[in-house]
């Protein structure tokens, strides 16, 4: 995925150079002009693709709460917040900013496990890796990989990261435990793997914008794992996949438990936007983020931190 990125900066790229030529051949501009028309126009292109998500969420969208409309400037706000993240992660973190293990030399808490979402890798966790570290969190990031692979195929290199942390973690000859913190799609994949080999291993699971229950959006992506997300049919008389039922059937309210979802009322992939509340689980809510810009939002940061201390407090005083 890393590879796929940096070829798509270098398409942008001579795409801008080709509007410039253009610009001035045709369009007889100056150097400076020329420049900036072909800068513009491929970030006109971006725009244009985020405005495109927002569209096709409208179409599965769930009513807003009361509590949680939007005024026109802050609908503003949150495009052009999404807009940054999209640009920031697809033109620098995920291209650049690829990671594996960090660890921390005087740990404080339980390690973590970051797992991204469709089409990303490690590198959309460059921001709250940030956070992590300055709080003395160890944290190692996986890529899922073939990205176009079902959900089901990640769970062995979820199971090798998990068994690495433990191993790690622990303290006189004892395995630890974990937190996982999940994007989107790897909220899925992370309860593939509580479905198959159990919650021993995993304190909490933190899940952010994940289609619990799927997702209209995905009817236009690629890939065994966006037929898994899909979502059919209108918010109110709609239905989740075949998968995501099966997955919904086998969950014991015990493994809900330890889950925490954290979504938006306005996030512009997970649509109906209420697909993210997961019954048994913790749910916490939020207004005014876009899908991408949820692991990069500083209250977004403050509360996954403060829900990976309470899982470590937890576990500490419980001896889990």
């Amino acid at each position: 995925m890393q590879r796929f990125t940096r070829q798509l900066l270098l398409w942008q790229l001579c795409a801008a150079v080709l509007m410039c030529l253009l610009a001035g051949l045709w369009g007889h501009l100056r150097w400076p002009l020329a420049a900036l028309t072909g800068v513009a126009a491929v970030l006109l292109a971006r725009v244009a693709l985020t405005a495109n998500n927002f569209a096709i969420a409208w179409r599965y969208h769930s009513e807003t709460p009361p509590d949680y409309r939007l005024t026109i400037l802050q609908t503003c706000a949150l495009f052009l917040r999404e807009f940054y993240a999209t640009m920031w992660n697809s033109s620098w973190a995920m291209p650049f900013k690829r990671f594996g293990k960090r660890d921390i030399a005087h740990a404080n808490g339980l390690p973590v496990l970051l797992i991204h979402g469709y089409g990303c890798n490690s590198g959309y966790w460059d921001s709250l890796s940030t956070v992590l570290t300055r709080a003395n969190v160890t944290h190692h990031a996986i890529d899922l990989e073939p990205i176009l692979a079902d959900i089901d195929s990640y769970v062995p290199a979820i199971d090798a990261a998990i068994e690495t942390l433990c191993r790690d973690g622990g303290r006189n000859g004892e395995r630890a435990s974990i937190v996982i913190v999940a994007h989107s799609m790897g909220g899925l994949a992370a309860r593939a793997y509580l479905r198959d080999h159990g919650a021993a291993r995993v304190a909490q699971l933190i899940t952010l914008g994940t289609p619990h229950h799927g997702t209209g959006i995905a009817n236009y992506g690629a890939g065994a794992n966006s037929r898994q997300m899909r979502w059919s049919g209108s918010a109110k008389n709609g239905a989740p996949s075949a998968w995501l039922r099966k997955l919904d059937e086998g969950e014991s309210a015990a493994v809900r438990a330890r889950i925490v979802s954290i979504y938006s009322h306005h996030d512009n992939i997970i649509s109906p936007q209420t697909s993210a509340h997961l019954d048994g689980a913790r749910n916490l809510e939020y207004q005014g983020i876009g899908h991408v810009a949820l692991a990069l939002h500083p209250q977004i940061q403050a509360r996954v931190l403060a829900e990976i201390r309470n899982a470590s407090a937890q576990t500490l005083m419980t001896g889990a």
